[in-house]
């Protein structure tokens, strides 16, 4: 298994500078070019560093792709997190966090590529990051404490998982952005116009809400 360095590993200020820099760097490639088509030696170039250095922080091209991954998933998650959902009746909960998983989609379209790329590879490279499986765990612990205080207080009907809705909520937000482009060119229609964006994350939310509801 390829164990990608975290950044809190790194143990001086300048060395953890360096590595955020190769990691940001890094994601731009990935997500512009793909595995196959990303360059270690360009981000190298490009962050002023050395091939020999992205090796000793990552080990190989895989890995420092395994720790973008890795960095990706962290980022959402950590914002999830901060969201403080728990203050919220299950029904504001719900809301909020497909509005925002929607909103983080649309104003994140290298993750949205990153994703793509990783699909393309039917996830091998995912599968070799036990960090990727934790992080990605509290999503559904979230979604599963709305769920099931939203069943308790009768809101929301019962026998749905936590997994199905989170597969709901990512899917309709995913889609917003991955077919942004061949949908516009199929239908005509002005997809990145504010009116149309605020249907369509409109309609996400209520989607989701008309599928919990009691």
């Amino acid at each position: 298994m390829v164990t990608a360095i975290e950044t809190e590993s790194v143990p001086t200020r300048d060395s953890a500078r360096t590595l955020k820099d190769i990691l940001d760097v890094a994601s731009r490639e990935f997500e512009d070019k793909g595995f196959a088509g990303a360059r270690v030696d360009e981000i190298a170039e490009a962050t002023r560093t050395s091939k020999r250095m992205i090796y000793y922080y990552f080990q190989s091209k895989e890995g420092l792709y395994i720790a973008v991954l890795e960095m990706a998933y962290r980022r959402i998650r950590e914002i999830e997190t901060s969201l403080k959902l728990e203050n919220l009746d299950p029904m504001s909960a719900l809301r909020t966090l497909t509005g925002f998983t929607f909103d983080y989609h649309l104003n994140n379209p290298g993750f949205v590529r990153l994703v793509m790329v990783e699909n393309i590879h039917k996830g091998a490279f995912m599968a070799r990051s036990e960090v990727i499986q934790a992080v990605n765990n509290s999503a559904i612990e979230m979604l599963d404490d709305i769920y099931g205080k939203g069943v308790a207080a009768q809101v929301f009907r019962p026998g749905l998982r936590a997994i199905d809705l989170h597969f709901m909520i990512t899917a309709q937000s995913f889609y917003n952005v991955s077919n942004q482009a061949t949908f516009a060119q199929i239908f005509g229609r002005d997809l990145d116009a504010e009116k149309e964006i605020g249907i369509r994350r409109a309609n996400t939310i209520e989607s989701l809400v008309r599928m919990v509801q009691a």
